[in-house]
């Protein structure tokens, strides 16, 4: 053997050393991406499971409005039914309309809990206390999980663009990851007017 044929074995060694920590690196990052989903996702649930105690805790109040218990119900069901498998992290489409069904029990839950003020012997309710409580604390959990997401989303995003792991990204096909969105008018601050 002479000595081109041992510089090119051992570069030809050295890349695929080199290509194979890259892989395992970018395969690490992906996992991340997909625990981070997976944790979002897990408190997505627990907020759809405490709605049904909610709804009948509410559905004591004899005289409350069953329209906005429909809604809160019809848009849970929606919610649960639209599921996002790590897959579905490369299509952005698909985590749009996660999050828009989200939002929309986003929103019946908020004029639920709004419809409650009304009723001051539900809010009385120590039980109905309880949820509420719970459903803030999950709230607060989901806006985490939702930004340790997107940072793992970040990282992996920027690991595959990076030269030269966007070589072997392109190459052993790691596609970027959709971020998960902020909802249409969140940069803006919401008008409070205490005069009405």
């Amino acid at each position: 053997m002479n000595i081109k044929t041992l510089i090119g074995i051992g570069v030809a060694a050295l890349l695929l050393f080199y290509g194979v920590s890259v892989n395992n690196g970018l395969v690490n990052k992906q996992e991340t991406v997909n625990q981070r989903w997976a944790q979002v996702e897990n408190q997505y649930q627990r907020r759809a499971d405490l709605v049904p105690n909610l709804v009948n805790t509410v559905k004591g109040a004899a005289d409350f409005e069953k329209s906005t218990l429909t809604q809160v119900i019809e848009a849970r069901s929606k919610a649960s039914s639209i599921q996002v498998s790590a897959n579905d992290l490369n299509n952005p489409q698909k985590l749009q309309q996660f999050q828009q069904a989200q939002k929309q029990l986003s929103g019946a839950l908020s004029r639920l809990l709004v419809t409650v003020e009304k009723y001051p012997e539900l809010k009385a309710n120590a039980n109905f206390r309880d949820l509420q409580n719970q459903l803030e604390g999950t709230e607060n959990r989901i806006a985490t999980e939702r930004q340790r997401f997107n940072e793992a989303v970040q990282t992996y995003n920027t690991e595959i663009r990076l030269f030269p792991g966007n070589l072997f990204a392109s190459i052993l096909g790691f596609e970027k990851k959709a971020y998960f969105e902020a909802d249409e008018g969140a940069e803006e601050a919401p008008e409070v007017n205490f005069d009405q």
